[in-house]
Formats: structure tokens, sequence, C-alpha cells
């Protein structure tokens, strides 16, 4: 049996430092939104999702894919989201089990009036705080982190598809 590659004291350091930068800015996004607009941050992203998606329009299993949630977890949401009027869901005509998430006009409203205030809680919160070049850093990072993550087999992350 192989011996486990424990982090350094350096590296436990900085995973630690991650994880609860992380959970902060979850918590502070989380927070200026539901101040705002009355939504978590999940919600938010997923109405930025749909904003940018053709005729503002995607997939149910799209959006959950994109998401990294569970179609439960999306269902639940996009009730909610219904329920404000700023979602709608559709049939699909080609198939029969699919459905669309639409962005409403006034849900798209609502991200309009509540995407100045994201963007300035975000710059505050991370962006301010770094100089250009550790802007470059951290972005050089996560795409490394990102890609290192990303499966090979597109479906592997929604076992529902198999």
């Amino acid at each position: 049996m192989n011996e486990p590659r424990w982090l350094s004291d350096e590296e436990q350091r900085t995973w630690r430092s991650y994880l609860h930068a992380t959970t902060l800015l979850e918590d502070h996004l989380d927070r200026q939104l539901q101040r705002d607009a009355g939504m978590p941050h999940i919600y938010y992203g997923l109405l930025v999702q749909l904003a940018q998606a053709p005729r503002r329009r995607m997939r149910m299993t799209e959006l959950a894919k994109d998401a990294k949630i569970t179609r439960s977890r999306l269902s639940h949401a996009i009730a909610r989201l219904e329920k404000n009027g700023w979602v709608a869901r559709e049939e699909c005509a080609s198939d029969k089990r699919g459905q669309f998430a639409t962005l409403t006009d006034e849900g798209y409203e609502v991200l309009r009036r509540t995407a100045p205030g994201h963007v300035e809680a975000v710059r505050q919160a991370l962006f301010d705080r770094l100089t250009p070049e550790q802007v470059e850093q951290l972005g050089a990072i996560m795409r490394a982190v990102a890609e290192g993550l990303q499966p090979t087999d597109p479906n592997a992350d929604l076992p529902w598809l198999r």
C-alpha cells in the first residue's frame, strides 16, 4: 500500500487559506445578493447563464451541467425563479422528457439592476485587494486547476445522463 502524499506545512497553510477565503467570499457574495435582489449566489449564476445563452434559453440538463449542480437542485432553483417570474420552463418539442429554462424579461431586468452591485462586491472583495500581477497569477492558477479537473468524458459528472 502506498503511503499518502501528505501536504507540506506550506501546502497545508495555502490549502487552509484557500478554503477560508473561498468560504468567506461565497458568504459575502450571497449576503450581497440576498440584500440587493433576494436571491442566493447560485440563483444569480443561473440567471447569468441564461442571459448569455442564445435566445436567453437553455436545456435544463445543460444548465445543470454548466452550473455543476444536480438536476434535483436545479429543478428546485428553477421552481423558485419561476415563482418570482424571472424564469419560465418550456417543454422540448423534440424530446418529451426534456425541458428548457428561459430567462423572462422580468428576470433580465432583475439581473440588469443587480449586476452593478454584484460586480462591485466582487471587485471590492477580490480584485481591489490584488496587484495587477497577482490578478494575472490568480487567473493562470485557476485556469490550471480547472483544466486539470475538467473531465475527459463530457458526461462524467452527469451520472443521470447514462
